[in-house]
């Protein structure tokens, strides 16, 4: 499940994808497949996140990872290969490893959405 906190010793990967407005929902889809298929199996998966832009243009896959080594594992697993070079084949991506520094959340007020 993801948790996002400070304090966690784990990595988050953002990867942002851009891609063609029609390719949008074909790209979601073949993020989900991988990681149903695949990289929830993977030793040192915690969760992954799809989030797809209201404009068509964008896809972000919000995922976190036990370790960087674990990461690292998975972009040379041999069942994880061809899903990266479909989703290559979709669109262009910019994935970058992040710690959480600072996390705020709503207190419950009035003013709170859900």
């Amino acid at each position: 499940m993801t948790e996002i906190r400070t304090g966690r010793p784990l990595v988050t990967l953002i990867n942002v994808f851009t891609v063609a407005p029609e390719q949008q929902q074909r790209l979601v889809d073949s993020l989900v497949a991988a990681t149903e298929a695949v990289m929830n199996r993977l030793p040192g998966f915690i969760s992954a996140n799809i989030h797809r832009s209201v404009d068509g243009t964008r896809v972000v896959n919000y995922a976190q990872w036990r370790t960087r080594d674990d990461f690292e594992r998975m972009l040379k697993h041999p069942e994880a290969i061809p899903h990266m070079r479909e989703a290559a084949a979709l669109a262009t991506f910019e994935p970058h490893l992040y710690e959480v520094v600072y996390v705020d959340e709503a207190t419950g007020g009035s003013d709170a959405t859900p």
